[in-house]
């Protein structure tokens, strides 16, 4: 076996990058992610060519990306235009583009191999990390899945770090520690000592670092998660909503903030569009028996479609929104999703891809339109709440408004039945790298799960399991103060990678 890893490095590579992908939820084996990690960085750096660096990295990236992402197959289960074997190939695709940027990263690295100690390959490597992690979340709308540092979540010492310098910049110096290791084997062992010992109290820090608990006499949040999956929901559409109204609860004498998943309201709640748009369920109706389940300072949040007309009245776009419903059955707000999904919620060169059979995996024949971006919402007095629809709440620096206009919590509905079994717990561990880089609790709510209410630490203060129907309810965790990375954003991750790339040249040139 070892013989045949050293005669084929690339092999080798694929195999790390999947072994990688293991240290993400839900198997959450973070000293493998670490490991896996360090040796492939050996194999970068003894790489005798470029273009052998390059293709060490991109096998590395296709067997990473094809793991981690295999829930991504799941989505082709719930439409008929396409079949869902296709699922597989698409994950497969994807994890082809995706490679390209821990290519990337190793050729930029490869090209700081001659320093004999190793510390400026190291340094150079988590720069480069950075630069393309940020790069995979922004070019081409980017997919932001899983950046390295979400697998520090289960050690939330380590990962309130993000914090002060977010996702990217904690991704490049986990980078960073796992290529000091080979350094520390060669005898060199004081840096990768120090990235140890700091893993080490940070860790230890947990304890100590924890948000308050939330006012037991305030107002209180509760998440709701019906367990009804993709292939019922059109046609258990009052089912849904029967099952949501009654798992809302009772009021109470404090005030509630009651959350609905994405994707089972698939009813028009907004009054005034032309009548010949409605079906018998009319908006009034529905709204009214929300009304009957809320207190007098209750508030109900639910993802809903939200249409727009032209001067003819003809139906000329539509939104994935999140509408705000009062205990006097109005509209009290609105939110239209703004960081939209490709090939979900629109397909991108319909122009091309239509011709060859290939449809959005969300049904419906009209491509959602975009929302301007962070919006909040008033909870009636008590603050202001984010919205964050789905996907969007992986996009880390770009989920919450900054400043006087910063609320006191984020809403998630998400519908992660498309999802498969990997998908769900990985779409929460993000959401918690979102509480604590924002310093804001997440509540998500999901049709099939995992359902959630999550502190501004980061903590898991509740839960509905993946295939239960139940709810969630709790205090409203506090919101800390702002953290540095909510007041500065992704500048944190270029500061770090400057100041590490800085580092790599420094290092090389004293090497040489």
């Amino acid at each position: 076996m070892f013989a045949f890893l050293r005669r084929y490095p690339a092999s080798a590579c694929l195999l790390l990058g999947a072994a990688a992908a293991c240290g993400f939820a839900p198997l959450q084996l973070w000293p493998l992610l670490i490991a896996a990690f360090s040796a492939w960085s050996t194999y970068v750096r003894r790489a005798p060519t470029m273009r052998a660096a390059l293709w060490r990295g991109y096998a590395f990236g296709v067997g990473h990306f094809t793991i981690n992402n295999n829930w991504f197959q799941h989505a082709f289960d719930f439409q008929d235009k396409m079949p869902p074997v296709l699922g597989y190939f698409a994950a497969v695709a994807l994890a082809v583009y995706l490679a390209v940027y821990p290519a990337a990263t190793a050729g930029i690295a490869w090209r700081f191999r001659g320093e004999t100690r190793g510390t400026a390959f190291a340094l150079a490597l988590s720069a480069a990390w950075i630069a393309t992690e940020w790069l995979r979340a922004t070019l081409f709308t980017g997919y932001a899945w899983d950046p390295v540092a979400v697998a520090w979540v289960p050690v939330l010492g380590v990962a309130r770090s993000a914090a002060l310098i977010g996702t990217y910049a904690l991704s490049g110096l986990t980078l960073l520690l796992a290529a000091l290791l080979p350094v520390a084997m060669a005898g060199r062992w004081k840096p990768a000592a120090a990235g140890a010992a700091l893993v080490v109290l940070l860790a230890a820090s947990e304890p100590w670092t924890r948000a308050p608990k939330g006012d037991p006499a305030g107002p209180r949040i509760r998440t709701v998660q019906p367990n009804i999956g993709n292939e019922a929901r059109v046609d258990a559409a009052e089912r849904s909503f029967r099952t949501m109204l009654r798992l809302s609860g009772e009021p109470t004498r404090a005030p509630r903030l009651i959350v609905w998943p994405e994707g089972l309201v698939i009813d028009l709640l907004e009054s005034g569009y032309p009548d010949w748009i409605y079906t018998e369920r009319r908006p009034i109706w529905l709204r009214e028996r929300i009304a009957d389940i809320l207190g007098p300072r209750d508030l109900l949040m639910t993802n809903a479609p939200r249409l727009t007309f032209d001067e003819r009245n003809r139906l000329s776009g539509a939104a994935n929104s999140v509408l705000a419903i009062g205990p006097d059955a109005r509209i009290a707000g609105a939110y239209d999703k703004a960081h939209l999904v490709p090939y979900g919620e629109y397909l991108p060169m319909p122009w091309l891809l239509k011709p060859l059979g290939l449809a959005r995996l969300v049904p419906g024949d009209m491509d959602f339109t975009p929302g301007p971006g962070p919006r909040s919402i008033d909870w009636l007095g008590f603050g202001r709440v984010g919205l964050q629809v789905c996907y969007e709440i992986i996009f880390s620096g770009d989920v919450a408004e900054r400043g006087d206009a910063r609320p006191r919590l984020i809403f998630n509905p998400s519908n992660d039945a498309w999802f498969g079994t990997w998908g769900p717990p990985q779409h929460l561990a993000q959401a918690r790298m979102r509480a604590l880089e924002e310093g804001l609790p997440v509540v998500r709510s999901t049709p099939t799960g995992i359902s959630a209410i999550i502190a501004a630490d980061g903590r898991l203060l509740a839960a509905v399991p993946a295939g239960v129907a139940g709810a969630a309810q709790l205090p409203v965790p506090p919101a800390l103060s702002p953290t540095p990375f909510s007041r500065i954003g992704n500048w944190a991750a270029l500061i770090t990678g400057l100041v590490l790339g800085t580092a790599a040249i420094a290092s090389r040139r004293r090497g040489r």
